[in-house]
């Protein structure tokens, strides 16, 4: 079943998307935030699973500020360019604010149990970085968020825990890129990293360019464990 919720921050507001269970609650919630292609049917597929999973999953529309209810695909003329300015004009930071406020609002969905965990993709996998740095959710997962290396001294400040998947030839976190996030993230307990050999960046987006089957089956399977660990 999906549905939408509204979110009212200081400035305006914003819509997310959600999809619900089948099932009676409680149920955890999962925020799946976008990539830079939007609130699209990606997205939404993605969020379909979880709720088939028995999460509540919602899916905030980053972009509201710019331009609200853009829907992109890579496989569209144009869109790329679109996307690529959308994500050099969002605002991080108001961003991150935008999620807390996501978070805060999911606790209290009906059917809700009050654990909300937060995953992303591309841009989304950086926002759930930032976002498990600054705001008080109870699980991050990450995909490849590009950016990551220009905003690890935010580290010591993650507290919940972090599940972080890197792609080995990810066109947009380079080896270095890549060393630095690993360093940043060497002995800290609640920071799990992992890597998949062979593939590019946005491995793990149904029905994409650079999707490789089986790493995005192993990197979706620990996310599984992980939010089955962390909040139920």
């Amino acid at each position: 079943m999906t549905a939408q919720i509204q979110v009212q921050t200081t400035d305006g507001s914003f819509v997310c998307h959600v999809a619900r269970p089948a099932t009676p609650g409680p149920h955890p919630v999962v925020i799946v935030l976008q990539e830079i292609f939007g609130v699209n049917a990606g997205i939404r597929s993605i969020a379909d699973d979880y709720a088939a999973k028995g999460y509540i999953a919602v899916c905030p529309d980053l972009f509201w500020r710019l331009e609200p209810g853009v829907f992109l695909s890579e496989a569209v003329e144009g869109d790329w360019e679109k996307a690529f300015a959308l994500y050099q004009a969002y605002d991080r930071d108001k961003g991150v604010e935008d999620i807390a406020l996501v978070i805060q609002q999911a606790r209290t969905l009906q059917d809700a149990n009050g654990k909300v965990g937060v995953t992303g993709y591309c841009l989304g996998g950086l926002m759930t970085f930032l976002s498990a740095a600054r705001t008080d959710g109870d699980a991050f997962a990450a995909y490849y968020g590009g950016g990551t290396d220009a905003y690890l001294d935010e580290v010591p400040n993650i507290k919940a825990p972090l599940l972080y998947h890197l792609a080995e030839e990810d066109e947009f976190i380079g080896k270095d890129a890549q060393a630095k996030i690993r360093a940043a993230f060497a002995g800290k307990d609640n920071i799990e990293l992992h890597s998949y050999a062979g593939s590019n960046h946005a491995f793990a987006r149904p029905g994409g360019n650079h999707y490789h089957a089986e790493n995005a089956t192993l990197a979706n399977s620990r996310t599984d464990d992980f939010f089955a660990r962390t909040l139920r």
